[in-house]
């Protein structure tokens, strides 16, 4: 196992697997283990009104909005230091987190960790791809996924334990959450410079900004999941807390339960995606969404209730892992990055209003309202994706792109690069 471990390292497209694991772990143990909590943390701390609710997640998502601004004015940052000191912004507006006793004095920790939040979300995906060819990119974010989910894991056992034995305060529990974040930190900062697992010696051109036609679709597809998501992100738990009473050992236990299969199946998931093609799992997801969110509307029995949640929080994730390979097929590599960032920002334009109106919804004609709308979205998700055809909707410089590498390749007697094998396989 040492001399395996040895020889990965070695590889730099092994160390940045190995780097890009840690800090997914990292990752998802400080931001699964603060939002597993944060919720009652509104409820029993600071008293939230429902409305309230909505108002906060409406401020949370303002770092996702504004991501785009950040983004061109540090695009000569390279991706793995700019994923660095977004995790350490992260770990810093967790600890302070503890610091609040009010809705208003909550604000700020909450903006602090929104900008750190969305920019590791959307650097995380061109690392990933990064490390591989286009053709086992689902493979490699799904394995991705797998070590978040993992994090996630070790991060709702320490909760369930520390709040069923009442072992730790809010305060202290947000600080050690803060750390891993910052450990998480430290390990991508050695991330090395690689285009399709080959090592580079300075960091991939990116451009600054990127709006584009030719991705249409990706932004379409980022819009619709910007609605759906803010809807369940806002009040899937609040539901569960405040409709059927769910303490945080509880939620815990429901949120144990959905990262077990996630990393179980989350590498099984990218591999499909790799084999059956954005459209087809896309639409598979989608109509999971509107059985997830239809039967979380009408379930009556809290055991009924999670089991639709755990069922949407389980496939949440991959609508970005697809959206974000199909991206990769039709653009050239120097417009990768900001294009997420782009439609990381088109998600999150969504963000601020939704919460708002759905809270209000939710205060006067029940939670059960806003469920159904995002139904609605994602039905109209499966017709999108009708449209999407990745080899014809490439844009022309990726076609030149294409062309000019397998003239290379053919004029070099070497394997197409669309043959190449993966760098990454454990």
């Amino acid at each position: 196992m040492t001399n395996y471990l040895t020889r990965t390292w070695k590889d730099p497209a092994g160390r940045g697997y190995m780097l890009l694991a840690a800090m997914s772990a990292c990752y998802g143990f400080a931001y699964s283990g603060q939002n597993n909590i944060v919720t009652n943390f509104f409820n029993d701390v600071l008293h939230f009104s429902e409305p309230q609710f909505g108002y906060i997640t409406a401020v949370r998502e303002v770092g996702g909005l504004f991501l785009i601004l950040l983004l061109m004015l540090l695009y000569r940052v390279s991706l793995q230091k700019l994923s660095a000191a977004a995790l350490v912004v992260l770990g810093i507006g967790y600890a302070l987190f503890g610091l609040a006793h009010s809705f208003v004095t909550v604000i700020p920790w909450v903006l602090i960790t929104s900008f750190g939040f969305h920019t590791i979300f959307q650097t995380q995906y061109s690392l990933g791809m990064s490390l591989t060819t286009q053709e086992k990119s689902g493979h490699v974010l799904g394995r991705m996924a797998s070590f978040y989910q993992a994090g996630t894991f070790a991060a709702l056992i320490a909760v369930s334990l520390i709040f069923c034995f009442h072992a730790l305060s809010y305060e202290k529990t947000f600080i050690i959450l803060g750390v891993l974040a910052v450990v998480g930190g430290i390990a991508i900062y050695g991330f090395p410079h690689l285009h399709d697992g080959q090592e580079r010696k300075v960091a991939p051109k990116r451009e600054r900004v990127v709006w584009r036609w030719d991705y249409r679709y990706y932004y379409a597809l980022n819009l619709l999941d910007g609605v759906r998501q803010q809807v369940f992100f806002s009040f899937g738990l609040m539901v569960l807390v405040r409709q059927f009473k769910l303490g945080v050992p509880q939620v815990s236990l429901v949120l144990m339960l959905v990262t077990l299969v996630g990393v179980l199946a989350s590498p099984y998931v990218g591999r499909s995606i790799d084999r059956l093609g954005e459209r087809r799992v896309i639409q598979v997801i989608n109509v999971g969404y509107v059985i997830a969110l239809g039967g979380y509307a009408l379930a009556g029995h809290w055991v009924v209730a999670c089991l639709f949640f755990v069922i949407y929080t389980f496939i949440s994730p991959f609508s970005t892992i697809a959206a974000s390979t199909y991206l990769r097929k039709i653009a050239v590599p120097e417009e990768i990055a900001p294009s997420i960032s782009m439609g990381v920002t088109i998600l999150h334009a969504t963000a601020v209003g939704v919460p708002v109106i759905a809270g209000y919804i939710l205060n006067y004609v029940g939670y059960q309202i806003p469920f159904f709308v995002a139904c609605g979205i994602a039905v109209g998700t499966v017709a999108l994706t009708v449209r999407l055809n990745p080899k014809a909707q490439r844009t022309a410089a990726r076609i030149a792109l294409d062309e000019r590498l397998a003239s290379e390749a053919a004029a070099a007697g070497d394997t197409p690069v669309d043959e190449a094998p993966a760098i990454v396989e454990t």
